[in-house]
């Protein structure tokens, strides 16, 4: 009966003792978000200076500096049309896709024709906005940064942060409703 007695009072004042409580893990995120655009600029620095060396290697070519984060030049310019893609309007066109050292990652018969219709389905932003500045039958070049292109990821044949040259022709444009 000691021994019963004992039990109860032991398990009593055990089960009555209150946790101790831990410190709380505190993680810094606002560390990883600073090392992370730190990374992030200097991609964009070398890839810059790797777009800007191409133009100045280009000395024959004017390009223009789009407020979109790219570069382009006329290869085929239109005078006479005036019509630009606008949201809803479908669009057909080809393109090749080079890095800048000028080696052929994809070309026009690998990639074939494609539709798009613009702002309404998912395509790379710089194609997107490059798209917009063209008239039916004009060629432009685009230099775009990986940001406007594939990322850090990349595609297949695209390195990760790799800065890309596409050849784009605009072949047809089909207003929407």
């Amino acid at each position: 009966m000691r021994t019963s007695i004992f039990l109860l009072l032991l398990i009593i004042v055990v089960s009555c003792t209150t946790p101790t409580p831990r410190k709380p893990i505190v993680r810094k995120t606002s560390t990883f978000l600073t090392e992370s655009i730190q990374r992030n600029k200097i991609i964009n620095e070398v890839e810059e200076k790797a777009l800007l060396d191409y133009i100045k290697n280009d000395s024959l070519n004017t390009y223009i500096s789009s407020p979109n984060g790219f570069w382009y030049r006329y290869i085929e310019k239109d005078s006479v049309k005036i019509k630009l893609p606008v949201k809803g309007d479908e669009v057909r066109y080809s393109y090749e896709i080079k890095d800048v050292n000028d080696v052929l990652l994809y070309s026009e018969e690998e990639l074939g024709d494609r539709n798009y219709l613009v702002d309404r389905e998912e395509l790379i932003s710089g194609l997107q906005d490059g798209l917009k500045l063209m008239k039916e039958g004009e060629k432009i070049s685009f230099l775009f940064p990986s940001y406007k292109a594939y990322g850090y990821s990349g595609y297949k044949k695209i390195a990760g942060n790799q800065p890309l040259i596409y050849n784009v022709t605009l072949k047809k444009i089909t207003e929407g409703n």
